[in-house]
């Protein structure tokens, strides 16, 4: 079994879902030590279970008689086998958000997909004229500053003013929609990408679950899949760039915040990136999300409150520090993703997110959504706990 578990797993309190063959639906279960444990019976989804106000002891009260081997999980969800039971995302309901160019780096990035209009032919030209321009680095700067602003006047006389440089060191960042309810994939599914898209990437990131109050719950891995060449040639093409089928991967867990694992511990989480091809190509990166540019507390500030409420809950991308600028194949092209590429994102409290690429129009089609789901919870499949309320 490939290790999919946080390096500190005996001390993890991780919900998610399963697909369960004697059943034929997702259940909510709760994971530790060697099993999981099945909720549903309880908790007819993940988003009920995460508005509870007692959560800690309601998952901690369901670790009595385990019903599935992790190991089996895992094994049958890299496999794709379908016959047997494997792992879901580890969400349902909740609206899945994203905040964008939350890191320099990658916005320096974003600003170089824009200035060559989605051709990767031209990225190495125009990165060295951006580095320039910027005379050192906006490492630091923080987002709506009088510092912030000074940069702004700067790139601004040199022309190099940007929509990416707006939201990423102006007062407001991104946030869009990411991914439709219940469309997400997990560990071991397929990702996938467009036959459009000749430029494109993985966007590993730290994903906050945040329940309908807007308190933040847990956290989870997410790859937020990315088309360059789509949404370099106009931003608003940000739906086609980021919203195609199994472009949005979570998982393997959720992990809740508890009294050893709070979100202190997620501000220098490493997070680590590795795509193997299959013709033997391998990148390997990591990032710290300590150098994000924005605060968790600010993200979720700028997406659920008195301005837009989520009654079902969010799960919120944070952002990448992810643009891979190393050359796959072309000299000065930089990476984009080859078919048959496995991508496994990991960080040390969360585990490790593997999944590999495929072509968009091939790969499994996106058929259990939200009606599918309420008919299973009240044929019997599931039962929700709302009457005890």
């Amino acid at each position: 079994m490939t290790d999919v578990l946080p390096e500190d797993s005996e001390d993890a309190l991780m919900i998610g879902r399963i697909w369960d063959t004697e059943s034929n639906g997702p259940r909510v279960a709760a994971f530790s030590g060697k099993h999981a444990y099945d909720l549903q019976p309880v908790w007819a989804t993940v988003s009920d279970l995460l508005e509870s106000e007692t959560l800690l002891a309601d998952v901690r009260a369901s670790l009595t008689t385990p019903r599935w081997r992790i190991a089996d999980l895992v094994d049958a969800s890299l496999a794709r086998d379908s016959a047997r039971p494997h792992l879901l995302a580890p969400v349902d309901l909740q609206v899945i958000k994203a905040c964008g160019v939350t890191f320099v780096d990658s916005m320096i990035e974003r600003v170089i997909e824009e200035r060559t209009g989605g051709d990767p032919h031209q990225a190495a030209r125009m990165r060295e004229l951006v580095g320039a321009a910027l005379g050192g680095s906006l490492q630091g700067v923080r987002p709506g500053s009088a510092e912030a602003d000074e940069a702004r006047k700067v790139l601004t006389a040199e022309g190099l003013w940007s929509q990416y440089l707006e939201v990423g060191i102006g007062p407001d960042p991104e946030v869009f929609t990411k991914a439709p309810v219940l469309s997400s994939v997990g560990t071991g599914a397929m990702i996938g990408i467009p036959s459009f898209s000749s430029w494109n990437n993985p966007e590993p990131e730290l994903v906050l679950l945040v329940n309908s109050a807007g308190k933040t719950v847990g956290a989870t891995l997410g790859n937020d899949v990315n088309l360059r060449d789509v949404e370099g040639r106009s931003a608003l093409l940000l739906g086609k760039a980021k919203d195609n089928n199994a472009s949005s991967a979570l998982g393997p867990f959720i992990r809740l915040f508890d009294e050893v694992f709070t979100m202190e511990t997620l501000r220098t989480e490493e997070i680590l990136l590795n795509v193997q091809g299959k013709d033997g190509y391998q990148l390997v990166g990591s990032s710290n999300v300590g150098r994000i540019s924005r605060s968790f507390e600010e993200l979720v500030g700028a997406t659920i409150g008195d301005h837009h409420q989520y009654p079902d809950g969010i799960a919120l991308y944070t952002g990448t520090l992810f643009a891979p600028t190393q050359d796959r194949d072309e000299p000065g092209q930089g990476f984009t993703h080859h078919l048959g590429d496995i991508v496994q994102i990991s960080s040390p409290h969360l585990g490790t997110l593997i999944n590999e690429v495929g072509a968009t129009e091939k790969i499994p089609a996106w058929c259990f959504g939200i009606r599918d789901l309420m008919n299973y919870i009240h044929s019997g499949g599931g039962r929700t706990n709302l009457a005890q309320r």
